[in-house]
């Protein structure tokens, strides 16, 4: 359900671009974002990549603000997966002060918003300083009702599926050292255990830059998700851009392994 007037998310749209043309009702509920092109945006311009990252928030700022005001429920960004740690040092260490710092610097205008702000991950690895601000947003959001921002940081979709089984493992075992009978293994008891227990599956996945690559983002919760690939590097990406990927994903015809 729209959060504002279509005339007001998109009031100067870019000519064969139709915001009218938005059904309401076939917005998606869930849309997960891989953000990529920063580095080669970066390098078109002779830039280092620490500069794509830093032009790349606006995009975020300005994907969060659209997304939520076409009713998206739910927002998911891969912000920095497990092996983005491989990266030179000098990147690595810019991008945790440069989450560290947007995330404190934007949480007030999100709280405002009514968004509810959470990370999926291993937040245990993040620097201090990247940490607390993560937590911060949490604290401060967590009652919020309006479009739940999840942040995946130090995500690992393999990892995560390892961590689900890992714990239902336990569980059982806990359940037998008690005398009890051990949950069934089902997909739906399986899902308990993920990061995203209480989140809905992603309907679309976008990924900027052509590329077509799930990298290693979602692998269980993506298994149904449309696959919408934008040619548009990350910092170039706007509220048009998700408006045309919107319209792709309503083309759609989702059967779900039904004819």
């Amino acid at each position: 359900m729209l959060r504002k007037p279509l005339d007001y998310i998109f009031p100067s749209p870019p000519e064969g671009l139709n915001p009218e043309s938005l059904v309401v009702e076939a917005v998606p509920r869930h849309v997960a974002v891989i953000m990529d092109g920063n580095g080669r945006w970066a390098k078109k311009r002779a830039l280092n990549r620490l500069n794509g990252h830093k032009a790349g928030i606006e995009a975020v700022r300005e994907t969060i603000r659209c997304a939520n005001d076409v009713g998206v429920d739910y927002l998911t960004i891969y912000s920095f997966s497990s092996e983005n740690w491989k990266r030179p040092l000098e990147e690595v260490s810019g991008l945790m002060n440069l989450f560290a710092t947007t995330m404190l610097a934007e949480v007030d205008g999100l709280h405002e918003e009514g968004v509810r702000v959470m990370t999926i991950g291993h937040a245990e690895g993040l620097p201090d300083k990247t940490r607390a601000a993560f937590q911060e947003a949490w604290d401060k959001t967590k009652d919020n009702t309006g479009m739940t921002l999840v942040i995946a940081v130090n995500y690992g979709g393999r990892t995560e599926i390892v961590d689900a089984a890992r714990a239902l493992v336990e569980r059982s075992v806990a359940a037998v050292r008690a005398g009890e009978e051990p949950p069934e293994v089902t997909e739906g008891e399986f899902e308990r255990f993920l990061y995203t227990s209480r989140i809905p599956d992603p309907d679309v996945i976008l990924r900027t830059s052509g590329e077509m690559r799930v990298s290693n983002f979602l692998l269980w919760q993506g298994a149904y998700s449309e696959f919408v690939s934008v040619d548009a590097l990350w910092p170039d990406f706007d509220r048009y851009e998700l408006l045309r990927a919107l319209l792709e994903f309503q083309r759609r015809d989702r059967r779900f392994g039904a004819v």
